[in-house]
């Protein structure tokens, strides 16, 4: 059976973008397709300055909303990083395996590692030791596919290069994962930025759709979309970014092409119109789940609890032989 892990950064409330690009997938496809585990990777909200209690509220919505967008813990494994203790474990393992070099030219660290000096913050070790970590989330359950957007496809080809050397140095240990995208909507854009993508912790939050914003919100944020000069309505990602993501939008809710759906509309505003209610209507359910969840917070602990407690039970025997192939010392 196809194993399959994925995660969320809780960094951030859950947006549009996300549901989009990753959950819907998690929840339609690859829960029902193969052993899948999906996790609330909560260290890897860390690398940066944080509101520890932020940090704990923010998860805990992560694994609620997964929850509310449809991820059954009867079909899946939903359960928070840090409540497995093999993801620390292995990490170790996998910085003696990976260079400086390989770490230091990740695109993420560039860019986030620049930001930090410019706001005037130290940068913190583990903003470039964290593709290590995420390599260990992936390889201490043997995962075969790691659903992932474009952004993080460089993140798993720094895992698949890790298990191989690995393996080559201490014997076969790790599977060697490969990185899968869907094939609608992988990447949702920000309403007022077409050219960025619609991301948890931009500044400007009038761009970004939220799973919990209220029907009256999304409405304003998607009327108020930026759109491009002329009156023509064609699906052009170059010359009409703001068009394009708007039709990306409206397809992705509704199931249809975005390139046919431009021939429907005659006017930017009729075309606001229909996506505001269809992507509405799209996380209308989402929004009422979580209510009820959030209602319920002994249901959502004991998801976590029983997710961790199998995870768990995968992850340890394969880094307890990791721990062994690499020469230390087994426990008595």
């Amino acid at each position: 059976m196809t194993r399959i892990f994925s995660g969320v950064k809780p960094t951030g409330h859950l947006t549009l973008g996300n549901y989009l690009g990753a959950v819907r997938r998690w929840v339609e496809v690859d829960q029902h397709r193969g052993e899948a585990l999906f996790s609330v990777v909560d260290l890897h909200a860390l690398t940066v300055e944080h509101d520890p209690a932020r940090v704990r509220r923010l998860s805990r919505q992560a694994a609620t909303l997964l929850l509310a967008s449809g991820l059954d813990p009867e079909v899946c494994t939903l359960f928070v990083q840090s409540h497995v203790d093999e993801h620390a474990r292995l990490s170790y393992l996998l910085e003696c395996t990976a260079t400086d070099g390989e770490l230091r030219r990740m695109i993420q660290y560039k860019e986030k590692s620049v930001q930090a000096r410019e706001a005037g913050q130290s940068v913190r070790l583990s903003l470039l030791t964290y593709p290590v970590l995420m390599a260990a989330d992936i390889l201490a359950y043997g995962a075969d596919e790691v659903p992932v957007g474009e952004d993080q496809t460089q993140h798993v080809e720094l895992t698949r290069d890790l298990a191989v050397r690995f393996n080559q140095r201490y014997g076969h240990t790790f599977t060697v994962p490969k990185a899968t995208r869907p094939e609608v909507a992988a990447r949702v854009m920000d309403l007022q930025d077409p050219s960025s993508k619609m991301g948890k912790s931009h500044e400007n939050g009038s761009g970004i759709v939220y799973l919990l914003d209220d029907a009256d919100t999304v409405r304003r944020k998607v009327m108020r979309a930026v759109t491009d000069s002329g009156r023509e309505i064609e699906y052009d990602r170059d010359a009409k970014p703001g068009i394009a993501n708007l039709l990306d939008l409206m397809a992705a809710a509704t199931g249809g092409n975005p390139e046919e759906l431009a021939g429907a509309y005659a006017s930017y505003g009729a075309l606001k119109k229909d996506t505001a209610d269809a992507v509405v209507e799209l996380l209308r359910p989402v929004r009422e789940r979580h209510a009820e969840l959030a209602a319920d917070p002994g249901f959502v602990d004991r998801v976590l609890k029983e997710g961790a407690e199998r995870a768990r039970g995968m992850a340890r025997p394969l880094v307890d032989r990791a721990y062994r192939a690499i020469g230390l010392l087994p426990a008595a």
